[in-house]
């Protein structure tokens, strides 16, 4: 998934991507990240738009390999979403992969693997739940089955490499 050029526009990747531990000397570059945040809503009703600039904005920070910057994005939109809602439960679970391909990336494949089976139960048990067609909700436009079969040929593999992080977006338009 790309980030549409109106979108771009408004939403710059940040300057640098930041790995705890190894960009020490700098910080997180939340002027970007805080103009993501800006355009949410202190809450969404009913469901999280799919076309949401910011939930796009976070899914495509994952993509480019920003995955501390993902995962801060993404947890606002969680925020925001709709309590006991779907959305929360799908937003918890890509929370979950940033934070894993984050963990890949500074090695760490025993954590990986954790977060990538809790992202996993996670949308498993929401394949269980009852959908609500006719909405243009994230979770209604998301190919989540397709999600789970991903974390599972991950999950299967005898060792990760920093090569093998999950790209959200590509998983399916949204």
């Amino acid at each position: 998934m790309s980030i549409a050029s109106s979108i771009a526009a408004v939403l710059p990747l940040p300057g640098w991507a930041y790995v705890p531990g190894e960009t020490a000397d700098t910080e997180p570059d939340h002027q970007a990240l805080w103009q993501a945040k800006a355009l949410l809503p202190s809450q969404f009703f009913g469901f999280v738009p799919a076309r949401h600039p910011a939930l796009r904005y976070g899914v495509a920070l994952n993509d480019a390999g920003y995955f501390w910057e993902a995962q801060e994005v993404l947890e606002a939109v969680w925020a925001a979403a709709p309590q006991g809602g779907r959305e929360r439960i799908l937003l918890r679970a890509c929370i979950q992969v940033a934070n894993a391909n984050l963990k890949l990336r500074i090695r760490k494949p025993h954590a990986t693997a954790r977060l990538w089976g809790e992202a996993l139960a996670a949308i498993k048990g929401l394949l269980s739940r009852r959908s609500s067609a006719g909405r243009d909700g994230f979770v209604e436009r998301f190919p989540v089955a397709h999600l789970a079969t991903l974390l599972e040929a991950r999950l299967a593999q005898a060792t990760l490499s920093k090569t093998d992080w999950i790209a959200i977006g590509s998983i399916g338009k949204i």
